[in-house]
């Protein structure tokens, strides 16, 4: 049974962390702002799929303190990854696994810096979740996690995917094991550059952006863009796709993506992981990304 360490305890990785203790996995949450909180009373999830409370975690607020985990479950934003070398080495066991719940283009590339002999592993989440207040995660909508190994010459369904993705399926969330990281960060990216930009940019959420034909045509145009840049890139997306990303989208409840709740707290926004590096590479490929480079400048004035 393999032990685990949250890091980033906030909706991601409180969310998932829960399921796993609840399911009677051995968790670590590394927790900063939340912390007394937390350690005096624990987490709590409400859910669909049923409320519960988790009374006693094992938390701490500082990264020498955890105690070497199998799989180190890496759920903070992006824009804290140059905190990975100085928290890895206590986290993770010698040729552990790093789980990467982040967005943006391949933020893998910098946890395999920070652990060179860990088994990285891409995970991309379909949840509608948020933090509600100390401790206290709301799951709101969805919650499936795709898995695949990332590294030169991956590819297939290794046997890290299969050991994490039981645990997972025990703690009750559907997972998909997919054979190619690049093509899986680029599914995602084709949700994420459109919606997570355009409802920081209008302060609306995705119900409302695809109920007027203004906006919905904009996130048209961006997903049609991230498609084409993924092919560019060498990464072919399967036929309609978009046309399925919008109907997902569409049934889930009214939600406010991370990037909105960002912008709206006044903290930093993911631009370079969800719009810089996918336009660098969509360039260095000789491809063209006009609406999602106007999105991006739109962005970068806002946060100044």
């Amino acid at each position: 049974m393999a032990s685990y360490a949250i890091l980033g305890t906030g909706a991601v990785g409180g969310y998932y962390g829960a399921l796993l203790q609840k399911a009677g996995r051995k968790v670590q949450f590394l927790v900063h702002t939340d912390f007394t909180q937390v350690r005096a009373h624990g987490l709590r999830v409400d859910s669909p799929n049923g409320d519960f409370r988790l009374p006693v975690v094992d938390a701490v607020s500082r990264a020498e303190d955890l105690e070497p985990a199998d799989v180190a479950v890496i759920a903070w934003k992006t824009t804290a990854n140059g905190l990975l070398p100085g928290i890895l080495k206590y986290a993770l066991k010698p040729g552990g696994i790093a789980l990467v719940l982040q967005n943006g283009l391949d933020p893998e590339r910098e946890v395999s810096a920070a652990a060179p002999d860990a088994k990285v592993l891409s995970g991309l989440c379909f949840l509608c979740a948020r933090k509600a207040g100390p401790g206290w995660i709301q799951h709101l909508d969805y919650g499936a996690v795709s898995l695949a190994a990332f590294g030169a010459g991956s590819g297939g369904i290794t046997p890290e995917m299969r050991a994490v993705a039981e645990d997972f399926q025990t703690a009750g969330v559907d997972v998909k094991l997919l054979e190619d990281w690049r093509n899986a960060r680029w599914r995602k990216m084709a949700w994420n550059i459109p919606f997570n930009g355009m409802c920081a940019l209008t302060g609306k959420d995705t119900s409302a952006l695809l109920k007027d034909p203004l906006t919905r045509r904009r996130i048209s145009i961006l997903m049609d863009e991230v498609i084409e840049g993924a092919a560019a890139c060498g990464c072919r997306l399967p036929d309609g796709f978009r046309d399925r990303m919008l109907a997902d989208t569409e049934k889930m409840i009214p939600y406010k993506p991370s990037m909105q709740l960002d912008r709206e707290a006044g903290r930093p926004m993911e631009l370079d992981d969800i719009y810089a590096k996918p336009l660098r590479a969509i360039a260095a490929a000789g491809g063209l990304a006009p609406a999602i480079q106007a999105l991006y400048e739109e962005l970068s004035r806002l946060e100044g």
